[in-house]
């Protein structure tokens, strides 16, 4: 199963804070098998991680590095460093050589401020103002590089997020689903926002009644079936 991530898009604002947004499509091939899923992963209270890739390799990778830094915290006795988070990721993934397929887009907020990574499925990373990737990373990039100013207020950041998102999902046939978004700023809980935005719902049938006789019957053909006739085929069936 693949986590076609429209982005993980990730985003910092001027109020020391990062927006993370994801889409929600899990896709196996051509088969949509996850409308609904989670592509942004916690770390650690300061820190959360989009994946893009395939679906167990991201969750699998994000739970280890997740309690690596629970037993860093416990032992340092201090908050966790996004440097830290990264450094694990990087060494995690460059020891697979590219086996695991997790595309990570790492966002948080520490005593040094906001910082975003990306981390590639070999292990090679960049720190970056704004990021995507995913099968829609493209045009999220585009909403991106089009709207993105370093000033922006936290309310600017998730509006462009989640528009990026949007562009993902409506353009990107491996993105879809509904928009999720995960607010981390300095001094505050994480703002986990699932479902932020559904776009995914069913569509509405329009209530059609047609009077009896609007279309009027030419032939009435009736077949008696006999059951005695039926044929055996009870034998060679593969079920």
């Amino acid at each position: 199963m693949h986590c076609s991530n429209v982005p993980c898009s990730n985003l910092s604002f001027a109020q020391d804070g990062v927006v993370l947004g994801a889409d929600t499509r899990a896709t196996g091939g051509s088969t949509v098998c996850d409308k609904n899923c989670e592509k942004i992963h916690y770390l650690a209270p300061n820190i959360y991680c989009c994946g893009a890739g395939t679906a167990a390799d991201t969750e699998k990778t994000t739970d280890m590095i997740s309690g690596q830094l629970y037993l860093h915290r416990m032992g340092t006795g201090r908050q966790s460093r996004v440097g830290t988070a990264r450094k694990m990721l990087s060494e995690t993934l460059f020891r697979y050589q590219g086996a695991v397929s997790a595309a990570l887009v790492l966002g948080g907020v520490d005593l040094n401020g906001p910082h975003i990574h990306t981390v590639y499925p070999h292990g090679s990373t960049d720190c970056l103002p704004y990021a995507t990737m995913g099968s829609g990373s493209l045009a999220a990039m585009s909403v991106f590089e089009a709207r993105y100013k370093d000033d922006m207020t936290k309310e600017e950041a998730k509006i462009l997020v989640r528009d990026a998102i949007r562009a993902g999902i409506f353009n990107d046939l491996g993105s879809g689903g509904n928009v999720d978004l995960t607010v981390l700023e300095k001094g505050q809980p994480a703002e986990v926002l699932r479902n932020y935005e559904a776009l995914d719902e069913a569509p509405k049938r329009l209530a059609i009644n047609f009077d009896p006789g609007t279309t009027a019957v030419l032939r009435t053909v009736v077949d008696v079936f006999d059951g005695d006739a039926a044929p055996d085929i009870s034998e060679g069936m593969d079920i």
